[in-house]
């Protein structure tokens, strides 16, 4: 990242954001977190905010390292920790479990779900990504990507209860974390985006038992499941032709879960419609309720109280799975009990929490598939085309949006909230080619188109104002979650590899480390004995390798290290060093192979099942897995064969896809594909044709 100033000349002088803070300011006891840190946005407001202040504007100089903790056979590391009496508890790539001593960095135990023996079925559907556990009553609660959710003893790791949450057999998984209230643990799911995409839901469970209490479905059933559910008979009302036999319809909650005690609700963010394209899952239009939507649910019951849905008919991989903050902020002299969300599309929302009316909504940075959000009907203005109606459509933001799943954070202080803003745009065609991501009838990828493109920033927002307050560009586009505290800093680490903390007022930038590997995760703090800590995830990867002509900044698989890393005032521990960014292409060859072209056309089109974990061409970004350009084993075909076919690495994460029947001849189309890209890169072959740069993330 750029160490440059934040552009506040551009905005607003730091005495008017500090008035503006004063008319907004909670009472500091209701908002964030204090000593522990139980929840992966820290309190249940999901504020990602810390009242601590002993780390602050005028100490921040003497933060230093003060312990480390190495993971081995870890890839992508998205969580957020939580801490709680001395213990920081997180998730690996998979969901595994850790529990490390929160001073010394020293593990005490680990849980692993061994997801290669209890679901290779499910290994094959996700790319190792993990957001993490929340604590209750001395439990740890995590989901597993096979869809388990577990309670684990908090002191020991020993496994309490196990309940399957979804169906073993459909394309589901589970990689977020759950949220615990009032007894219960509630998780969502994912798997939107596959072939067969499922039907969103969340479940809330007894924490003592791991018994169901209640279940909702975000998307309606047919016509059977939905009679006598008045929440499923209204959705179904928005969907037309036989859509519950396309697939689930999406919808997926997979984040985005807040507990809202004083109203008693809960507040779930939903995801994009399954498959994209929505003229192939309801053909004769439709609004397409839940999905992209904020639906308030009672906490005791699961019983639909209202929803508010951002984007109709969804078309573009749109969701609303950001985190969605609760809070209580003064708009027109009067206290306004609002959720805050900037989901995928590029604006930023502010709704009231009782009643579900939008408030204010305005665009937080490069938007071109609406104009503006009607607030008399809620709805956008949208541009014409949008949805490729004439086969091709170019917009902004892209799929990833202009703010994904790392979480932004809320300073009642200052009345800001923190953004890690990203720009790019897409382009959404019909006219598909092989090696294409194909969904519905079409594809989509995100594309440079301006210098802008492809870069990110730590955007301050005013959302009373609806403005950005302050911004400071960075180089890089798939960034860290945000951490604000009482000691007026805010935190966030780059996918360059640097963690950093700026004046929370003015944007400033007051301190950096480097950590050796690109952070996504959201750092968080917490005190033992009166001292305060930070500590962070580095660990780069998750959708980097489907975009990784995008988001490629150099980082090898397996070379640099994955830690958690802990801060506090006058720490000196000294972090080894690791192999720098590489951006070469260390390609191997067996000049003496014979390629069979009719094979590597084949096993280009199959190679889009490969996409999420290797990039599209074989050409990753680091993580979760190799370039298998470079790879010295796959030179080999019986050694490709061992791996792809057998599971001979299924311990290390690679899926076992012979149990979906992928046998030899498909593999050896697979691998004459991955020979003929590795050929292109040292520059003795023409490049393929057809194969989409980034076309999914």
């Amino acid at each position: 990242m750029k160490p440059v100033a934040a552009l506040a000349a551009l905005f607003v002088a730091g005495a008017a954001i500090t008035g503006i803070a004063a008319k907004q300011r909670l009472a500091p006891a209701t908002a964030g977190t204090s000593a522990n840190w139980p929840n992966t946005g820290g309190s249940v407001d999901e504020s990602g905010f810390s009242r601590l202040d002993q780390i602050g504007t005028a100490t921040i100089g003497r933060l230093g390292l003060v312990s480390f903790f190495t993971l081995d056979n870890e890839v992508t590391l998205e969580a957020t920790p939580v801490a709680v009496n001395g213990v920081v508890y997180f998730t690996g790539s998979s969901g595994s479990v850790y529990a490390v001593d929160a001073v010394s960095g020293k593990q005490l135990w680990k849980w692993d779900p061994e997801i290669w023996k209890a679901s290779p079925l499910k290994q094959l559907m996700n790319f190792g990504a993990n957001r993490g556990v929340v604590y209750a009553d001395g439990r740890i609660f995590a989901g597993v990507l096979d869809g388990r959710l577990v309670a684990l003893d908090a002191a020991t790791g020993r496994l309490l209860w196990s309940t399957l949450t979804i169906d073993p057999t459909d394309g589901a998984t589970v990689n977020g974390a759950p949220r615990v209230f009032d007894g219960k643990v509630i998780i969502g799911n994912g798997g939107a985006d596959g072939p067969h995409p499922v039907r969103g839901d969340v479940t809330a469970y007894d924490q003592k038992t791991g018994k169901q209490v209640w279940r909702f479905f975000v998307t309606p059933g047919s016509p059977a499941q939905n009679k006598g559910d008045p929440a499923m008979e209204a959705a179904a009302k928005t969907w037309t032709g036989e859509y519950w036999k396309v697939g689930g319809g999406g919808g997926t909650v997979w984040n985005g879960i807040t507990f809202d005690p004083e109203l008693n609700r809960i507040y779930i963010g939903t995801g994009n419609g399954g498959p994209w394209n929505p003229a192939k899952r309801s053909p004769q239009g439709g609004d397409n309720l839940y999905l992209t939507s904020v639906v308030a649910l009672d906490a005791g019951t699961g019983k639909y109280l209202w929803h508010y849905q951002y984007n109709q008919r969804d078309a573009w991989d749109y969701k609303a799975t950001a985190n969605i903050i609760d809070a209580t902020i003064t708009i027109d002299g009067k206290p306004r009990k609002v959720l805050m969300q900037s989901p995928t599309n590029g604006f930023f929302y502010v709704i009231d929490r009782e009643t579900g009316k939008l408030i204010s909504a305005e665009k937080t940075g490069k938007v071109t598939w609406a104009d503006h959000i009607d607030l008399n009907t809620g709805r956008p203005v949208e541009a014409p085309n949008i949805r490729y109606e004439t086969g091709e459509t170019i917009m902004y933001p892209s799929m990833i949006g202009t703010h994904n799943w790392q979480a932004m954070s809320f300073n009642p202080k200052t009345g800001l909230v923190y953004i890690p803003y990203m720009q790019l745009g897409a382009v959404y065609t019909t006219k598909t080619k092989p090696g294409d991501f194909v969904f519905g009838g079409m594809t989509a990828y995100g594309k440079k188109m301006s210098p802008e493109d492809g870069h990110g920033a730590l955007l301050a927002w005013d959302p009373v104002a609806q403005k950005p307050r302050w911004r400071v560009p960075i180089d890089t586009i798939w960034n860290g979650g945000t951490l604000t505290t009482g000691g007026n800093l805010v935190f966030q680490g780059t996918a360059d590899g640097w963690f950093s903390a700026y004046d929370a007022t003015s944007g400033k930038r007051l301190w950096h480390f480097y950590a050796g590997l690109g952070i996504v995760g959201a750092p968080m703090s917490y005190s033992i004995g009166g001292k305060q800590y930070v500590s962070v995830l580095v660990g780069y990867g998750g959708t980097t390798a489907a975009m990784s002509d995008i988001m490629n900044v150099g980082w090898k698989y397996g070379a640099q290290p994955r830690r958690l890393l802990t801060f506090a005032l006058d720490g000196h521990t000294a972090l080894p060093p690791s192999p720098p960014p590489d951006m070469m292409v260390h390609a191997v060859d067996d000049p003496a192979l014979k390629l069979d072209e009719t094979a590597v056309a084949t096993g280009q089109a199959m190679s889009v099942a490969c996409m999420a974990c290797h990039g599209p061409g074989f050409r990753a970004a680091g993580s979760p897995a190799p370039d298998l350009r470079e790879s010295q084993l796959a030179l080999d075909e019986d050694n490709f064969y061992a791996v792809v076919h057998d599971g001979a690495l299924v311990q290390r994460g690679m899926p076992n896809f012979g149990v979906v029947g992928m046998q030899r001849p498909q593999i050896h189309a697979l691998w004459m594909y991955l020979r003929a890209t590795a050929r292109e890169a040292l520059g003795t072959r023409k490049a393929t044709e057809g194969q989409v740069q980034g076309a999914r993330y």
